[in-house]
């Protein structure tokens, strides 16, 4: 089986809006990540993984778009934050912001201006200086409405304009104060103005092409080959917060689980840290001296429901096939114990996190009584799912579990790249099983909310719901939330929301499950596991 990001979109480039947005923090606009195993990624660019360099597995396809306006690649995003910077970047972690390209924070969060002023003698890696004419560039092209952008979706609710107020300085104008807004500025990468105001050049970027995917950040691509590996060596001329610790780094693309694993073990390993490990290899890796850590947040498997093909459009018909799940048998056997049932939309540790009004908990005479409430009555569904393998160990599950109602259940995984082509292509299908984790862009929940639920959002048009009359009020109560300036009633107003979210159960969670990262503490330290795909490597040290 295959693990990947999947990443849904708009001609499967671009994802769904989070505004718009998150993504994907996230949806973006952005890329499928890619779903085929390729070559075990062999070829050694630089970074072979002795002393100053590393070698990384990653588990995701490095030939999905680079251009981070655009994606919602879990590699190139991973990548992305070692290449290129923002006005302010978050921790890999905590997700607090800090000053980046910018010299400060803003005194006053709460201010509807935000002045920012460049670092000193910051430059791109071919060596020009980053100007104010730069950060303009950037954010003209993130809130331009005729050019489709993932970033569009994170910023164009709240943030009006960026002015020029000088080489060095600039102004971001805001349409109300929104504090929340500072940890998204890493989302805006800012981009050479020199290099892609050129014709042709935003495409080159889209694929990676290591003469236009020049940041400012303390690593620069040397070398990219889809489908196996990308290269990167340390920016000699970084001047900024956090410089790069390694001379290079080689990051390799296995997507398929047994090669990725294979890459990490043994006395011959060829790599010090993988991201994605499989639950079950988790003990092996341990017994082979690894350290191997997981990290819980949004990751999740969610179901999403054609609510425009009977009898999905009855709300009692969607519960009661979550009540029908025996989650604590999916967590064990599909998880291994790496997951929780969800209590929310939101996974536990987030700071928003309440639990929602509407839990569904293992209930399988409740889910008949539901189905019976609802006049439905030899019902037969047909699940399609993603072949993430952990996605794939955990259907079996949803299939005996249906089954045992009277709901005759045929599974039907395909690759995540052909189950979302169909969605864009407006299949009439039932219900999908797959997995999100909009973590990777960031933890607000107005964020992480928007990934799936607003108007204009691709996975509303996947589930045919932005125009029903709960819809309609649950997009209001966002918005009003979003706006609300009192971050304690904002919380409130957005738990109530999750509520409305939970009960209609249109795309919801089942788990949030675990990401585990295994790495040698004998050749690499500073490692934090991420509760989101891919690594950061910004505090990492060889040992």
């Amino acid at each position: 089986m295959s693990d990947v990001s999947p990443e849904p979109g708009v001609d499967r480039r671009r994802v769904l809006q989070y505004g718009g947005a998150l993504s994907a923090f996230g949806v973006m606009a952005p890329a499928l990540a890619a779903c085929s195993g390729g070559p075990d990624s062999t070829s050694d660019t630089g970074g072979g993984g002795g002393g100053d360099s590393v070698t990384a597995v990653i588990g995701y396809g490095n030939d999905q778009s680079w251009d981070p306006t655009l994606t919602a690649s879990a590699f190139s995003v991973a990548a992305n934050h070692h290449i290129f910077e923002g006005l302010l970047d978050t921790d890999p972690i905590t997700r607090e912001p800090y000053p980046a390209l910018a010299t400060e924070l803003p005194a006053d969060t709460g201010a509807e201006t935000w002045s920012f002023t460049l670092r000193s003698g910051a430059t791109w890696h071919d060596g020009k200086p980053v100007t104010a004419d730069d950060v303009v560039f950037t954010f003209d092209r993130i809130l331009d409405t005729k050019t489709q952008t993932l970033a569009h979706g994170f910023f164009a609710g709240w943030l009006k304009e960026v002015k020029k107020t000088g080489d060095d300085t600039v102004d971001l104008v805001l349409a109300f104060p929104f504090p929340d807004g500072l940890s998204r500025l890493t989302l805006a990468k800012i981009l050479p103005k020199h290099i892609l105001g050129k014709s042709g050049a935003w495409k080159d970027l889209d694929t990676g092409l290591p003469e236009v995917t020049v940041g400012s950040g303390p690593y620069r691509m040397t070398a990219n080959q889809p489908l196996s590996n990308t290269s990167f060596e340390a920016y000699a001329d970084y001047n900024g917060p956090r410089k790069a610790n390694f001379k290079k780094m080689n990051w390799l693309s296995i997507v398929d689980a047994a090669p990725r694993v294979a890459k990490i073990s043994g006395e011959s390993a060829g790599a010090q840290i993988s991201d994605n490990i499989p639950y079950a290899n988790v003990k092996q890796l341990e017994q082979d001296g690894l350290t191997v850590e997981g990290g819980a947040g949004m990751n999740h498997m969610f179901l999403l429901f054609n609510t425009e093909r009977a009898p999905f459009d009855d709300v009692r018909v969607r519960q009661a096939l979550h009540y029908a799940i025996d989650t604590d048998k999916m967590i064990e056997a599909g998880l291994k114990g790496y997951g929780k049932a969800a209590s929310s939309f939101l996974d536990e540790g987030n700071p928003t996190y309440r639990k929602a009004k509407t839990v569904y908990g293992y209930d399988p005479d409740k889910a008949r009584a539901l189905l019976e409430d609802a006049g439905v009555s030899g019902l037969k569904v047909t699940l399609m799912a993603s072949t993430v393998s952990w996605i794939a160990d955990c259907i079996p599950t949803i299939k005996e579990s249906w089954d045992a109602i009277g709901v005759e259940t045929t599974l039907e995984p395909q690759e995540t790249s052909a189950l979302f082509t169909k969605l864009d292509q407006k299949a009439n299908y039932q219900v999908v099983a797959s997995a999100s984790n909009p973590n990777q862009l960031g933890i607000d929940a107005d964020l992480i909310l928007r990934y799936n639920y607003t108007a204009e959002n691709v996975w509303m048009d996947y589930a045919r719901w932005s125009q029903a009359s709960e819809a309609k009020q649950l997009f209001r109560l966002m918005d009003a939330a979003t706006r609300e300036p009192d971050q304690e009633k904002k919380k409130q107003m957005t738990q109530e929301y999750l509520d409305v979210i939970a009960e209609n159960a249109v795309i919801y969670p089942v788990v949030h499950t675990e990401l585990v990262t295994a790495w040698d503490d004998g050749k690499i330290t500073g490692i934090q596991p991420q509760p989101y795909p891919g690594i950061n490597l910004l505090k990492a040290k060889p040992a």
